[in-house]
């Protein structure tokens, strides 16, 4: 009954440990991939825009990143 009572224990003390070290370890690859790769910057909506044939105004980019920080 013991030996059950401890494997059960083990088991759910293994679950914890190796939770909290896969969050810790996502979570740092995560924001440093961010760091390195911004999602969108205005530059990369300027682009788009010449892409397209277009001269973006000032106002249309902030605009654009307006609207796009409003979802973060």
């Amino acid at each position: 009954m013991t030996d059950l009572l401890a494997s059960i224990l083990y088991f759910v003390l293994g679950l914890a440990i190796g939770g909290g070290l896969g969050f810790y370890f996502t979570r740092k690859t995560f924001i440093k991939q961010l760091k390195d790769n911004p999602p969108i910057n205005e530059k990369m909506i300027r682009d788009m825009y010449m892409q397209m044939g277009r001269k973006p105004s000032e106002s249309q980019i902030k605009q654009i990143m307006k609207s796009m920080d409003q979802y973060k």
